[in-house]
C-alpha cells in the first residue's frame, strides 16, 4: 500500500464511523427538539382542589369558568391576544416549564386530610404535550417548583389581564 492510500483509509475509518454516529445522536435531538411557537396550539388550566376543579381556562375555546366571590360558578368567553400566547410561550421556555415532572402533587393525603389547592397546566402543540399537575406544598426540587409555579403565575395574571381588557 502506498502512503496515499493508507492516508486515505485511515481518514475513512475514523471519518465515516464519525459521521455516521453524528447523524444518529442529531436526529434524536432534532425529533426532541424544543417547543416551538410555530406549532402551538393551546394553553389550558385546571384550578382547585383535588376532587373539584371547576376553575378552567381554555385558550383554543375561549373557554373561561371560576367560582367568584358567592361560590357561583361565572362561564364567560376570554379570548387571548396572539401576542398574549407568545409571550406565555416564550415565558414557560425561558423558565424551564417543560423540563419539570409531570406529576408535582404532594402525595400522601392520608397525613393532612386539609384540602389543598391543585394545578393542571397543559401547553399543546400539533405533535407534543405538557402537562404538569402541581401542588404548591410539592416536597420536590426547588428550581423545579418555582418554575412551574411561576409560569402558572404568569398565565393566570395573564387571564385577569385579558379578563379586564
Amino acid at each position: 500500500m502506498s502512503e496515499k492510500s493508507k492516508r486515505i483509509f485511515l481518514a475513512i475509518c475514523l471519518l465515516v464511523p464519525f459521521i455516521l454516529y453524528s447523524g444518529y445522536y442529531y436526529a434524536g435531538m432534532i425529533n426532541n427538539a424544543p417547543f416551538r411557537f410555530s406549532d402551538f396550539e393551546s394553553i389550558e388550566l385546571r384550578w382547585g382542589y383535588p376532587d373539584e376543579m371547576v376553575n378552567y381556562y381554555n385558550s383554543k375555546t375561549h373557554e373561561y369558568r371560576y367560582l367568584n366571590k358567592h361560590d357561583s360558578l361565572v362561564s364567560k368567553s376570554l379570548k387571548m391576544r396572539k401576542d398574549d400566547l407568545q409571550y406565555l410561550h416564550s415565558k414557560a421556555q425561558t423558565i424551564g416549564f417543560f423540563n419539570v415532572d409531570e406529576d408535582m402533587t404532594a402525595g400522601d393525603e392520608a397525613l393532612d386530610p386539609s384540602p389543598k389547592p391543585r394545578y393542571e397546566l397543559t401547553y399543546t402543540y400539533e405533535k407534543k404535550r405538557k402537562k404538569v399537575t402541581f401542588d404548591p406544598d410539592f416536597p420536590g426540587h426547588p428550581k423545579m417548583k418555582e418554575a412551574a409555579q411561576t409560569t402558572i403565575e404568569e398565565v393566570q395574571k395573564m387571564i385577569a389581564e385579558a379578563e379586564s381588557r
